[in-house]
């Protein structure tokens, strides 16, 4: 094994009360493609900066080889004080370093290098400390969520960029696609301490539950044997003195390391205020332009969304992405054609860049509006710290200002006030922001599950794939294609094209190969059949649902034939038959769903 560049060992960090790095580590060579990942809060982006030299521990010891260059990329890029991205950029060469190394990266970051910092969008300036990062092509090369505000053209290449690189990488993102393809091993920072996994990220998660199963029978161990002690102490023959005091003091250890395991963190509840039904038919646009002055934007693009449709757009930034979506949201008038919204609709919109948010406001204040300590969701009156359990928030927080939380806090909170307001049509741009795994794992439950329509932008390609039914893409001069299925889907239709590789789709037009009809919905191969990730869901948990409604229809049967409730109560007792019904007719319903998608599961392994 290669000597470290790079080694951390015991490290350790407090801000007051629970340690935030407990003896942590993390080791990089050259070569070496290390995920780090761990739950938002967990001091990943603290261990990067301890490793970059930007924070000191308070205990432990690190090592950087002497002659090894290092780079660090920060979630907020600073630009102030530069004329422009070029003198960003060559501003982290040294004095050996290659100057077109800086012109080529800026290149294919989609920058000229005359951009002015203060004119820069979140996803330019994300772009320009990249190239500044990379360009001295360092030993080590620390990257803090690199694909933020990246749109997938910039996302495919920067993976293939890092996957050929020789230097140590050590990267935090929550872009699971992205991870899986540059990652060779994973670091786990859990509860303050990190566990290593010689594999890429693909094999993280079976290897995360594996880790914690085993942890949690360990503790039932453990209980069991101070159950054991405390009856032999009690209850056991007298033997010599020193022996029992012996045994006292390692039941005394054992009780104190019990109670002081910190067991594994919660998982956050989302459930979305469903509104009333909204009508089969949700937006239709038909023919619809938009243009800014010489640019076409939108050109004659017509769609049908329905009820239960999850529609996902997909495309490099300024393609219109924003544009269109508000348009079909009637947010936004189109030049030409029309726009048709269906009848009850209840829209919940998440903007990209988050709606306002008063710092000094607490989260309680935030979650309820100022007014008082209650909410309802979905019928129900909850209080406010109830309500925040459920998103993996401490009591102790209701009351603290929105200014203090961490970037993937912050994303949560505003989910959580999203999904509180009753809605049947989701608007969600970009999501998946500053979201750590398990949170974007149930936000893909959510969303795949959510009884009313939503449509979303997003460069997550994991999460479109597990979510959406269809996706929207541009294929230049404002020419918007609908695919069926999809990320993975929309790129088989494309024979594998790439958003960004327009060269080869004019050469085929000019060749006079043809082409998918404008606007036309384009149905999948036949080899990329397989069940939707709602289907797959719904299968896997239907059983339990049926069971549920099975349990609840014994006890209404009971109820029912008790001689003495219909004396008692006529009117309960025609509700409760008419509610019994209810419940005969939903799970003649799910049997019968579960059953053609077991049947579709058959035929297609088959």
């Amino acid at each position: 094994m290669a000597p470290p560049l790079l080694n951390l060992d015991g490290i350790k960090l407090t801000f007051g009360g629970t340690p935030l790095l407990d003896g942590a580590s993390l080791a990089a060579s050259a070569g070496d493609k290390i995920a780090l990942v761990g739950r938002n809060g967990s001091g990943k982006s603290t261990l990067l900066k301890i490793a970059a030299g930007m924070v000191e521990p308070q205990d432990g010891e690190v090592f950087r080889q002497p002659s090894a260059t290092v780079r660090y990329l920060p979630q907020a890029p600073d630009l102030e004080g530069f004329a422009n991205v070029r003198a960003y950029v060559e501003a982290g060469l040294g004095p050996a370093d290659d100057p077109y190394r800086a012109a080529y990266l800026m290149e294919h970051l989609g920058l000229t290098g005359d951009e002015e910092p203060q004119g820069l969008s979140g996803g330019e300036a994300r772009r320009a400390a990249l190239a500044r990062v990379m360009a001295p092509e360092p030993d080590i090369l620390l990257l803090d969520e690199p694909t933020n505000h990246l749109d997938l053209q910039v996302i495919e290449w920067l993976e293939e960029e890092l996957a050929r690189s020789s230097f140590a990488l050590i990267l935090i993102s929550h872009d699971r696609r992205f991870l899986e393809r540059v990652s060779r091993s994973t670091v786990w920072l859990d509860r303050g301490q990190t566990k290593r996994l010689d594999r890429g990220f693909g094999h993280f998660e079976e290897w995360r539950d594996t880790v914690l199963e085993e942890e949690e029978r360990e503790q039932q161990k453990l209980g069991r044997q101070i159950v054991r002690e405390e009856h032999w102490l009690r209850y056991g023959v007298t033997a010599r003195r020193k022996r029992n005091m012996r045994r006292l003091g390692e039941l005394q250890d054992m009780r104190q390391r019990h109670k002081s395991h910190r067991g594994a963190e919660g998982v956050a509840q989302m459930v979305a205020s469903e509104s009333t039904e909204s009508g089969k038919l949700v937006i239709e646009a038909k023919s619809i332009d938009k243009s800014f002055g010489e640019l076409t934007v939108v050109k004659g693009f017509s769609t049908r969304i329905q009820r239960g449709d999850r529609v996902g757009l997909v495309g490099p930034n300024g393609a219109g992405k924003t544009t269109l979506l508000k348009m079909l949201i009637g947010q936004l008038k189109p030049d030409a054609g029309s726009v048709r919204l269906g009848v009850n609709l209840d829209i919940a919109t998440l903007d990209q860049k988050r709606e306002a948010v008063d710092p000094q406001e607490t989260l309680a204040e935030y979650l309820t509006d100022g007014r008082g300590e209650n909410l309802v969701i979905n019928g129900e009156q909850r209080h406010v710290v109830s309500y925040m359990k459920d998103f993996l928030f401490r009591p102790e927080q209701a009351r603290t200002p929105v200014r203090e939380l961490s970037g993937g806090e912050r994303a949560r909170l505003i989910l959580a006030r999203l999904l509180a307001r009753p809605a049947n049509l989701l608007v969600l741009d970009e999501p998946t922001n500053d979201l750590d795994m398990e949170t974007l794992e149930l936000l893909q439950e959510l969303v795949a599950g959510f009884a009313g329509t939503v449509i979303l932008v997003s460069h997550d390609r994991d999460f479109l794939d597990r979510t959406v039914t269809s996706v929207i893409a541009p294929e230049g001069e404002g020419r918007w294609i609908e695919y069926a299925g999809g990320y993975a889907d929309m790129l088989a239709q494309r024979g594998g094209t790439k958003l960004d590789d327009r060269k080869a789709q004019r050469a085929r037009m000019a060749n006079g190969e043809p082409q998918p009809a404008k606007n036309e919905t384009v149905q999948p191969k036949a080899a990329t059949k397989k069940l939707s990730f709602k289907q797959k869901f719904a299968l896997e948990n239907l059983p339990r649902q049926m069971e549920a409604v099975q349990v609840s229809m014994a006890r209404m049967e009971d109820q029912i034939a008790d001689p003495a409730f219909y004396q008692r109560d006529p009117t309960g007792f025609q509700k409760a038959i008419a509610a019994l019904d209810k419940e005969r007719a939903t799970l003649a319903k799910m049997e019968e769903e579960w059953l053609e998608l077991e049947m579709l599961r058959e035929e297609l392994e088959g």
